[in-house]
């Protein structure tokens, strides 16, 4: 219940272009462009980014613009959205467009659970946590990218509204038709190189049996609750005991973390020495537990990557970059300082915070083999590329075949 980038071009062969995944609003680098012309929907069909447009200056619960406490200016502008008249940040409807890879709609009571770290407060800024419109409950705040809708249902009427066009409204007994439908859906890896990973005595925490039976909302990051349990070493061939080498690189390897935005400012230090399962800690989903986001700079400079290597190049690359200039009525960005470039401001563009830019909610690692590209802006290719990010951004060092076990035990997700 999510997209490849394979299954993406599949089904542009399949239906000419005429899918209603293609949909200019969304589907196009810009509504502007050619329809029909598979340049015009590159992002898309090479990285199975769709085009997101927010309101610029932020808006307030209740409508109301936001003052944000910075200023945002476009540097390189590839699809020409963002200073189209007609759909960009100077039209009579202000609006960013950003780039991003779809969530899986699967394991969901995960994704909105309301255990473990779902406080009235936001565990990285400590500000409020946003509420479910209903019941008045906190929310988990770890359903998209930017935490900019706290529930399936407000989910739902937004994505109508925009990436729907739909101009009714839905009613409470369709709303609930949708959710009762989400919820019932689980994902995981059930083949693999390893085998079968739903076969009787298997690991308890692979396959989508297991996933489906799982407790939401569980810390996992100890070895009294693994994220991912195997249950102990996984023998009887080659590709099982890498795994089982790869899950406890992912739980016991550590490395220093280092300037990422509500990560190393929540206590832990700067730089803190951790692992995987640190960030990674949600039982049998790999995401994070609390409310909050993190930048580790798949979106900022100057760790942020997309073809070529060098993201100043304009020849070839195709997003966005904008140049954030937090006000001087607020302290700089304590690791990138007063002047950020970014390809997507991520929580920025929902909370004006400086602070926030590039900031994006941590994603679920079920299914991983079947829905690649990865980050949310789809610049890590393979699981390889993944795994290549972090080594580099924090300097781990993995050996060889630390690399090839860890993304064994991925892939088996």
């Amino acid at each position: 219940m999510s997209v490849s980038v394979e299954m993406i071009r599949r089904r542009w062969e399949e239906t000419q272009g005429k899918d209603p995944l293609f949909a200019s609003v969304d589907g196009m680098d810009c509504p502007h462009l050619p329809p029909a012309d598979p340049k015009s929907h590159s992002l898309l069909l090479d990285r199975g980014l769709f085009r997101i447009f927010l309101p610029w200056p932020p808006k307030a619960v209740d409508g109301s613009n936001l003052d944000p406490e910075f200023t945002l200016e476009v540097v390189r502008d590839p699809t020409g959205c963002n200073l189209h008249p007609q759909f960009g940040l100077h039209s009579a409807n202000p609006m960013v467009s950003v780039y991003r890879r779809p969530r899986p709609v699967a394991n969901l009571k995960y994704v909105t659970h309301q255990g473990f770290g779902v406080f009235a407060f936001i565990g990285k800024n400590g500000l409020p946590a946003s509420r479910d419109p209903e019941t008045g409950l906190p929310s988990g705040m770890n359903l998209l990218s930017d935490a900019r809708q706290p529930t399936l249902k407000t989910q739902a009427i937004e994505a109508a509204v925009t990436h729907l066009q739909f101009d009714g409204k839905l009613d409470d007994e369709r709303l609930q038709r949708i959710v009762d439908f989400e919820r019932q859906i689980h994902v995981a890896q059930i083949r693999h190189a390893a085998g079968d990973l739903m076969e009787t005595g298997g690991p308890p925490g692979l396959g989508v049996r297991n996933v489906a039976g799982g407790r939401e909302g569980l810390l996992g990051n100890n070895i009294t609750n693994y994220v991912i349990p195997l249950g102990g070493p996984w023998k009887g061939n080659a590709m099982r005991e890498s795994i089982t080498r790869g899950h406890d690189v992912y739980m016991f390897r550590t490395f220093w973390i280092r300037d990422a935005m509500h990560l190393n400012t929540v206590g832990l230090g700067n730089p803190t020495k951790r692992t995987c399962a640190t960030c990674h800690g949600m039982h049998m989903m790999g995401m994070d537990v609390a409310n909050g986001w993190m930048d580790i700079g798949t979106t900022n400079l100057p760790w942020a990557r997309e073809e070529p290597l060098n993201p100043w190049n304009s020849n070839k690359t195709r997003l966005p970059l904008f140049k954030i200039t937090c006000k001087p009525k607020v302290p700089p960005h304590p690791f990138l300082g007063r002047v950020i470039y970014t390809q997507d401001p991520g929580r920025a563009l929902i909370s004006g915070k400086c602070n926030d830019v590039g900031t994006i909610v941590m994603q679920q690692l079920r299914g991983l083999s079947a829905r690649a590209p990865y980050f949310s802006n789809g610049s890590a290719g393979t699981l390889r590329e993944l795994v290549d990010f972090y080594d580099r951004r924090f300097n781990i060092g993995y050996t060889d075949q630390e690399r090839e076990d860890l993304i064994n035990f991925l892939s088996a997700l």
